[in-house]
């Protein structure tokens, strides 16, 4: 039989199939009496159990910034973050001696100096009071290194301990900000002034933040060559921590630092203008997260169902029976292994319930940690990759085959040279489910998934499955006689 009668055959059965649980004649009718292929289907059942996980590879280019309650399952989640600024390849400032913004001395100032957190997105009540303290780093975090969401830069003795604390209390809806003109361009922000008088590691007294900024650029204008330079040198950047209140979380998407001053436009007349400095995915950002660890402790001891909650928190681990799988099928070639997954609905409704996820990684447990540190992407080979539903109220893994037919060969060959192998490589059948973001783009008229992230967003998703109710995977197996 020809490779392309093959593959029109194998199709055929695939959709034969999933109209008609009879298959016995179809491997007669598909091919001729000497070259016969025999499909059979079977289901089998997987058991599934969550998994506590104390942090992810934590790459976003978002912030998340925050303290909110789950209100299905009363578990706490803190959000804080660092960013820092990136100065663009040949910044130039206003020429010195056109700049109105003197003090008697004769010293340049600036007017003021802010920062100032858009966001486009959250999550909670935009009423909740907050409070945030704003922390100067010292040094720059160095981005040649892999940081999980665990990682604080306060704890891990980043912060400068006489640089910056400065306090805001906020709400979401912004009433407290006086420039607020809530103009249909608006966007919302959290704004943290920095006027106040700032002090460098050399002991200068500036008046304010944007000050030391701009005379450090009219007597050093190299350290604003690049943003490596620009943040060695001058301006490593800033840890946001909340401090106070919960209710809300904010998905910061661009962070921008803000320096106020005046030009003179003519001999008559004075303008104003200002510079500023914006977090890009080009420079550093990494989120903090604080989960309440009695509540997850909580939620995974609960066998009736599994969770998956983001940002890290709990995953779903799915032992695979491979074993029975491969039952009498050493020689047959596994043409689908479908797995789905059902959602349990939230038991009480709430207005802030959290979403279900997204999108969901089926990716080996051993392999988890790796996958995320080398940014790798869903081959549908060892990792796979399947969207919620919302008609269904699940997510579905069409094809897992490559992998089962993976593990069963690894444990064969190990078992050759290895008697304990099994008891060695304990997760050799086991896979978790981890809620992701995920990139394309389009080449030649294809969509390409070109990356594959941790999930950092506020999510919460109840499995059908654990310790009594197992999941089911649908096997369709076929082979030459």
């Amino acid at each position: 039989m020809s490779t392309r009668l093959f593959q029109t055959a194998i199709l055929a059965i695939l959709l034969l199939s999933s109209c008609d649980d009879t298959t016995n004649d179809i491997g007669i009718s598909l091919t001729d009496n000497v070259d016969r292929l025999a499909v059979a289907t079977s289901t089998f059942e997987a058991f599934s159990r969550s998994v506590a996980v104390d942090s992810v590879v934590s790459r976003s280019t978002t912030g998340y910034l925050g303290r909110i309650k789950d209100p299905e399952t009363d578990a706490y989640v803190t959000g804080d973050f660092m960013t820092q600024f990136n100065c663009l390849e040949g910044y130039e400032l206003t020429p010195k001696d056109s700049l109105a913004s003197y003090v008697d001395n004769g010293e340049i100032i600036a007017d003021s100096c802010e920062i100032r957190l858009f966001y486009n997105k959250y999550y909670g009540d935009s009423l909740a009071t907050m409070k945030l303290t704003l922390y100067e780093l010292d040094r720059p975090m160095p981005e040649d290194t892999i940081y999980y969401s665990d990682f604080s830069p306060l704890r891990e003795g980043y912060v400068r301990e006489d640089g910056i604390h400065a306090t805001k209390t906020y709400t979401l809806i912004n009433n407290s900000d006086e420039d607020n003109s809530k103009e249909t361009d608006y966007i919302n922000n959290i704004c943290v002034r920095l006027n106040a008088p700032y002090i460098d590691k050399e002991g200068e007294t500036y008046n304010n933040y944007g000050t030391y900024v701009m005379r450090k650029f009219y007597e050093h204008p190299e350290y604003f060559k690049n943003s490596n330079i620009f943040k060695t040198k001058l301006m490593p950047g800033f840890f946001f921590k909340v401090t106070g209140g919960m209710g809300s979380m904010a998905y910061v998407s661009v962070p921008q630092l803000n320096i106020y001053y005046r030009v003179r436009v003519n001999k008559d007349s004075i303008g104003k203008r200002v510079t500023l400095f914006n977090g890009t995915e080009e420079i550093l950002q990494t989120t903090t997260v604080t989960n309440d660890a009695n509540a997850i402790a909580n939620l995974v001891a609960d066998e009736s169902c599994t969770y998956i909650k983001s940002p890290s928190g709990i995953f779903t681990e799915i032992t695979l029976p491979v074993d029975e799988i491969m039952n009498g099928h050493d020689n047959d070639t596994i043409n689908s292994a479908k797995i789905t997954l059902n959602r349990l609905n939230n038991e009480h409704w709430n207005a802030y319930n959290l979403p279900a996820a997204e999108q969901l990684l089926l990716v080996e447990t051993d392999s988890l940690y790796s996958f995320f540190e080398k940014s790798k992407v869903a081959n549908y080979k060892q990792s796979f990759l399947a969207s919620y539903s919302t008609a269904g109220n699940s997510y579905t893994f069409s094809n897992i085959g490559a992998l089962i037919s993976a593990m069963h060969y690894a444990k064969t060959e190990g078992l050759k040279k290895d008697p304990d192998w099994v008891l060695n490589h304990p997760n050799w059948n086991k896979v978790l489910l981890v809620p992701v973001t995920t990139m394309t783009t389009t080449y030649s008229s294809s969509t390409l998934l070109t990356n594959v992230q941790n999930d950092m967003s506020l999510t919460s998703t109840r499995l059908r499955g654990g310790k009594d109710s197992p999941i089911k995977i649908h096997v369709i197996y076929s082979k030459f006689e």
